[in-house]
């Protein structure tokens, strides 16, 4: 049989692959077992917590029991405290314990790991897969206690298969692991470094062209080190080794070649296939790697994002929090990101987004007296075109993500670049072109680099961010050793130990004219975050409007009479808020364990704010006890004022009057029908005739999709699956109820229940929906009689306006995208508004009716139901309400808002509003107390319909000077706040998108 036919064929070998299949098994069966020679065991004791993590002086107190080799531990999650008793011998130097918690050298940070700890507490460093190591100090015996975590490997090396361990009610309590072994070692440093001088130089043969030079004088070094040492005797002949490479090593590179400047950094989620309380640990861990890498290597530095994570390791270990502090004040732990978490940015509101900058950099500026000038986003799903626009508003000059280059389909076309929001901010961006946050250094990442860095010819600095991330761990030792050999390595780009800022000067001068990217950083892929975990995303829009209105209505209290703010209790609630923020707890991608707890997080919060708002009320209602309505609006609404409380007066809903047709709802502005289908089959703009429904289509369609992603099923929908899907056309019931027609639905194990009606000028749905589907996608449709190009989508602080065509593969792959309270599709002089209470995900697309004239097709995606990483997402009751008009933009506007925030009934006397805006094209955004707690009031505004407005505001409250701020309320210049203010008014100038905070002085 030939051998190009032979299954059993070997393929033919080039010298090249000769050479170093020896230099391989060399370095495998030889070298690296001789790091370590000599080894001693240890005495094993064990204690089994049981439950949740306990302090270390607790756990050291406990009995531990003697402990073998080879023994079962841990239940998945519990921690089990190991004592290690032993003793370095005399004349040792470099001794280590070795351990080996039972886990494999896959996935640092995703299965067991460990803190070891010294026996009066202090955290000496982690143990995890590939950072096996714990430092011994000289001759003598030693006690190390290690807190071993029991952390199951989620999802069997992303098989995305359904697995129960992602909840501790059905993880089980069969042991995950077995120790593999704990022994002292004394470390061979000159054979060690000899490994590390193989591995670089095995890394270029990997990478180097094969017709090069370079490649064959490396392989060439490489067999003569071989040739020189002897097999049987590494430790004696390591040094010959490391003179045969060293001239190979020493080689330098062109003076063109690429730098990279290379971070020490853990990109650690703060929740994800673990809960937060383990997040806690984990940063404890990797902060422990950290610092003795600091305490070992003079250049290295580390970069690290998000308060919070310090903030827990404040409360943790206050201990290692005060080395930490100590690192940041010597310019060796740089506090990067300025935010709260890295957040996903495609939901949380403007306000959230802006808070998430206030507490983050508070944080860091109040525990470190510094403040970061960049935006650290490495994995957030993609990127709002309203984030430039808040991250300059917040001191920030650059930004930082490598997420776009998991794109399905399309390629970012630059690395280096400014990138430009909706109101025209601009900010400048990298992408690290080695497309990872987690690179090793090793050469593949760095041929990487070379290859994506769009800028080639035009700049040479690029950013390598290193360290094992995701469930942490951070840099290594062995990647310092790659480091240091890559600082001039032929065949090797640059590689820098530095900072982010130093970097950042440096790219930013060095290119001269950089390439500009306008709007929304689009991710082509994770599109199905925008819907998992409908509960969460409830919790997230609910509490959003709570905390505007605890706000204003605490703001208004103080001011009207006297009663104290509540700083603690809001500053408590938004550090939760935003934490459930973080971008895969908001987004729906964790375990059931993680949005079991930020469910309860949302409601602790919420009834929190709720007895907030409560007492701002009874202090406003002054004995008054007429029945009043708070409208936290920026619009009025029923008679009450914008921001004000007055007597309301109620808008009538539409009698359903039974036809031939089915259901008609009339009011003055409106004409609705609703055939027997439970569908609509005529909506009427009655001040025009005109008609939003083609004829023949029916609309406000609940449609059934299959949703079984080829892979990441909680975070992707993919397009081919909405090609098997089915309409809801069947309903058991339509019967009318009061003011509203009732259809039911019944399909596969689930119902849903939607009332109709039409009020004030609009058609409400709400629907009560028990979903009990698997692998299945729910949207709600409806087609418009509209000649449309584009549709609009409110983001932070305005809105977008996306293709709804295909023209383009860019236009292609934005087949779902993210609305916040309100989409709108028109043409001009016509258009359809679509709000909503709590959804995120929509498509909108162009399309021709059955009479071949064009149309656009909405639909929003209210449940999703996959079932990895959690089996159980979305089971159960969900309700949405949603309201379609014929209208404009700034109907959509007030309708998203009315969604949002609902008149809140109590009783009291009228409040006239703290401010009002004469312009209504000028939005209220938020409405609080200076965070400094002098007293001072805060305003948040914002342009909401893209052009340039003008607007007074007046105020009802006393104060001595106005002035506009940055978002951490210092002060800066502003042609916004061009004009002097007088009296109770302030005259502002906003250009289009503009946001705008004022600190009115008392």
């Amino acid at each position: 049989m030939p051998d190009d036919v032979n299954p059993n064929s070997r393929p033919r070998l080039t010298a090249v692959d000769l050479a170093m299949l020896r230099v391989r098994r060399f370095t495998q069966h030889r070298l690296a077992p001789a790091v370590y020679g000599e080894r001693h065991a240890v005495g094993i004791r064990a204690w089994t917590v049981g439950g949740e993590p306990v302090p270390s002086g607790h756990a050291m107190q406990q009995e531990f029991l003697p402990f073998a080799v080879g023994e079962a531990w841990g239940r998945p999650w519990d921690t089990v405290w190991f004592e290690v008793r032993g003793e370095v011998p005399a004349g040792w130097t470099d001794a280590e314990l070795l351990v080996d918690l039972g886990f494999t050298s896959e996935l640092p940070g995703f299965q067991a790991e460990a803190t070891a700890y010294r026996p009066d507490g202090s955290v000496i460093k982690a143990v995890e897969p590939r950072n096996t190591w714990v430092p011994l100090d000289g001759p003598g015996p030693f006690t190390v206690f290690l807190e071993a975590a029991a952390n199951p490997l989620i999802g069997a090396l992303f098989g995305y298969e359904p697995t129960p361990l992602g909840d501790p009610a059905t993880a089980g309590d069969a042991p995950l692991y077995r120790l593999g072994g704990i022994a002292v070692a004394q470390r061979d440093v000159v054979v060690w470094e000899l490994l590390q001088d193989v591995t670089v130089l095995d890394g270029l043969v990997e990478v180097l062209p094969a017709a090069r030079v370079r490649k064959a004088e490396v392989v060439h070094a490489l067999e003569r080190m071989v040739d020189a040492m002897d097999p049987d005797d590494i430790a004696g002949t390591a040094g010959l080794g490391r003179s045969v490479l060293g001239p190979t090593l020493a080689i330098a590179s062109a003076d063109s070649t690429l730098e990279v400047s290379a971070v020490g950094h853990a990109h650690i989620d703060s929740a994800w296939l673990w809960p937060t309380r383990e997040t806690v640990r984990k940063v404890a861990r990797t902060f422990g790697n950290v610092l003795d890498l600091i305490d070992h290597d003079p250049e290295f530095v580390y970069a690290a994002s998000s308060a919070q994570q310090y903030a827990w390791l404040k409360a943790s270990q206050p201990a290692l929090f005060e080395r930490v502090r100590a690192a940041v004040a010597a310019d060796r732990i740089r506090p990067v990101g300025g935010m709260w978490v890295e957040s996903d940015t495609n939901m949380p509101s403007g306000e959230s987004l802006v808070r998430q900058f206030v507490l983050g950099k508070r944080f860091f500026l109040e525990e470190f007296g510094v403040e970061s000038d960049e935006v650290w986003l490495p994995d957030s799903f993609g990127y709002t075109a309203a984030l430039p626009q808040i991250a300059r508003a917040a001191g920030a000059r650059y930004f930082l993500t490598q997420k776009p280059s998991w794109n399905e389909t399309n390629r970012m076309p630059y690395s280096s670049f400014l990138w430009e929001g909706i109101d025209g901010s601009r900010i400048f961006t990298h992408f690290p072109p080695a497309e990872t946050y987690n690179s090793d250094l090793g050469a593949q990442d760095l041929a990487r680099t070379e290859v994506r860095f769009a800028e080639k010819g035009r700049a040479r600095h690029v950013l390598g961010l290193f360290g094992w991330g995701d469930g942490g761990g951070g840099p290594t030792r062995e990647m310092l050793a790659a480091a240091h050999r890559k600082r001039d390595l032929d065949g090797s780009p640059r590689v820098r130990l530095t900072d982010p800022h130093t970097f950042f000067a440096a790219a930013e001068a060095e290119l001269a004219e950089p390439s500009v990217w306008s709007g929304e950083m689009y991710l082509e892929l994770h599109r199905g975050t925008l819907t998992s975990q409908q509960r969460t995303k409830r919790g997230n829009r609910h509490s959003e409007a709570l905390l505007r209105q605890a706000e204003l209505w605490g703001t208004t209290a103080f001011l009207l009479r006297g009663t104290p703010y509540p700083y603690a209790e809001l500053e408590q609630a938004w550090q939760v808020v935003l934490l459930q923020q973080f971008h895969d707890i908001l987004p729906g991608s964790s375990i059931a364990w993680v949005h079991q707890e930020a469910e309860r997080n949302f409601t602790e919060v919420a009834a929190s704010l709720e007895a907030l708002i409560t007492s701002s009320f009874e202090a406003l209602a002054a004995g008054g006890t007429a029945a009043v309505v708070a409208n936290a609006d920026p619009f009025a609404r029923a008679g009450v004022p914008a921001l004000g409380i007055g007597v309301a007066t109620e808008p009538v809903a539409a009698v359903p009057r039974e036809t031939p047709r089915g259901f008609a709802l009339v009011d003055d502005a409106l004409r609705v029908v609703v055939d027997r289908r439970g569908v609509l089959i005529s909506i009427q703009d009655r001040a025009t005739g005109r008609e939003v429904l083609p004829a023949g289509l029916a609309g406000g369609v609940l449609q059934l999709f299959r949703d079984t992603p080829r892979e990441w099923d909680a975070w992707d929908i993919n397009e081919e699956d909405q090609r098997s899907g089915r309409e809801l056309l069947e309903p058991e019931s339509v019967r009318v109820d009061g003011d509203a027609v009732v259809v039911l639905h019944r399909f596969g194990a689930s119902t849903a229940e939607v009332r109709l009606r039409v009020v004030d000028g609009r058609l409400e749905y709400a629907f009560d929906i028990d979903w009990h589907e698997s692998q299945k996608l729910l949207k709600l449709a409806f087609p418009l009689d509209v000649r449309a190009t584009q549709a609009t989508s409110e983001i932070q602080f305005g809105h977008l306006q996306r293709p709804i065509h295909r023209n383009t593969s860019w236009d292609t792959a934005r087949f779902e995208t993210v609305a916040h309270r309100w989409i709108h599709v028109g043409e001009p002089g016509f258009g359809v508004a679509i709000a909503n209470d709590v959804v995120y995900g929509h498509d909108v697309r162009s399309d021709a009716a059955p009479s071949g004239r064009p149309m656009a097709v909405a639909r929003l995606s209210l449940l999703r139901s996959p079932t990895f990483p959690d089996p159980a997402a979305d089971q159960g009751r969900h309700a949405f309400t949603v309201s379609v008009r014929p209208g404009g933009i700034p109907e959509a506007i007030r309708d998203g808002y009315a969604q949002h925030l609902p008149l809140r009934r109590t009783t009291g006397a009228v409040v006239e509003p703290l401010l009002t805006v004469s312009n209504p094209a000028v939005i209220v955004e938020a409405v609080k107390l200076a965070e400094d707690r002098g007293g001072d009031v805060v305003v948040r505004l914002s342009e909401s319909l893209g052009g340039r407005a003008t607007a007074d505001l007046r105020t009802s409250f006393d104060w001595t000077a106005v002035e506009a701020t940055d978002l951490l309320e210092r002060p800066i210049d502003s042609e916004a706040l061009g004009e002097s203010a007088q009296g109770e008014s302030v005259r502002i100038h906003l250009r289009p998108f503009e946001l705008l905070t004022l600190r009115f002085r008392r």
